[in-house]
């Protein structure tokens, strides 16, 4: 059993780490850290956390603690990512990994220099849902795929989370926060890198500096091509849908914990297959996944190189961005600056 420190025990960690830990056979949820030792006493007792600090410095210096579960605000990720490495503590490091590729590349070589693992929470990979369509595309049920796009849209307007609305906490908006899953689990599923990336963004005048809504256009080097669409504006809906040569899949919604997903096989524009799957177990399955990684029985998912190909093709799409005017629902004005890769 591998006993698990949360830093930066937010709304998140609330809402699905602690239900995950309650599902994992691997796993154990023992220590928390807030930046207020009264909220962190707090949600210890709420959750029967065994431990709570009031900073990560004390968590990561926890003995009762074997790994580390970065969830502070995107900007934080790299230095505490660093500081449980430096205390020997592998880590599990929310998404998206950091704010740039650099800050990515930094926590890999750290991890290496270190011998400990480091792990991407790109939790949609260990959905039942995303693994089954990975498998029927790499199985060449719809031969060889030419187009695939994926959607994430929330009701995010006045989301709890104010720190998401500040471009210098947040890294960026929504694409951020929800298109680095489509990016992923693109390019999870179709087994293939991003080689060229465009993308354009909505802001609004009460979203603080970062992007509401926002659309990527992907081409990966095995010749198919990817598209992206994420907003914070609209009711939940994440389909995704892979094309081929002699059909396509499509599952919706692709990425719901709580309700039955149908993936359906297509040809010639009708539904020849269909399968229900369930999504629920995502969260404790990405812990033990870790889990079992910290104990060298076998390698995780989705490791600190692929949290840095997410952020490569998310810092092209910000470049892409910012490198015209961005809209706005006000008119044509010139977005933030673009975050380099420094």
């Amino acid at each position: 059993m591998v006993r698990f420190g949360i830093m930066g025990f937010g709304l998140h960690a609330e809402k699905r780490l602690a239900e995950g830990f309650r599902g994992a056979h691997h796993a154990r949820l023992v220590a928390l850290s807030r930046r207020e030792a009264g909220r962190a006493g707090e949600s210890a007792k709420r959750f029967d956390v065994p431990h709570a600090f009031g900073s990560k410095e004390e968590l990561c210096a926890c003995p009762e603690v074997d790994a580390v579960i970065v969830a502070t605000p995107n900007a934080c990720h790299c230095a505490d990512t660093l500081l449980a490495l430096a205390r020997g503590k592998p880590v599990l490091c929310e998404k998206p990994m950091a704010t740039n590729a650099a800050e990515c590349r930094r926590m890999i070589a750290a991890a290496q220099a270190a011998h400990l693992p480091l792990g991407a929470a790109q939790v949609f990979r260990f959905h039942n849902s995303v693994c089954r369509l990975r498998e029927r595309v790499g199985a060449g049920d719809i031969g060889r795929p030419i187009y695939a796009r994926a959607e994430f849209c929330i009701p995010g307007k006045g989301h709890p989370r104010r720190w998401m609305y500040n471009r210098a906490l947040a890294g960026g908006g929504v694409l951020a926060d929800l298109g680095v899953h489509c990016i992923d689990l693109l390019r999870f599923v179709l087994q293939d890198e991003v080689v060229a990336t465009d993308a354009r963004a909505v802001y609004e005048e009460n979203s603080g500096d970062v992007e509401t809504a926002a659309g990527l256009l992907l081409q990966f080097g095995g010749g198919a091509w990817g598209a992206v669409g994420v907003s914070s504006r609209s009711d939940y809906r994440t389909p995704a849908e892979i094309v081929g040569e002699e059909g396509a899949l499509l599952v919706n919604p692709a990425l719901s914990l709580e309700e039955p997903v149908i993936l359906e096989l297509r040809r010639d524009g009708k539904v020849v297959e269909t399968e229900r799957l369930f999504n629920a177990s995502s969260f404790s399955r990405m812990l033990d996944g870790f889990a079992l990684a910290v104990e060298g029985r076998q390698p995780f998912s989705c490791p600190g190189e692929e949290g840095l190909q997410n952020q490569l093709v998310l810092d092209a799409a910000y470049a892409a961005i910012h490198a015209r005017p961005a809209f706005t629902r006000h008119g044509s004005v010139s977005g933030p600056p673009c975050v380099a890769d420094g």
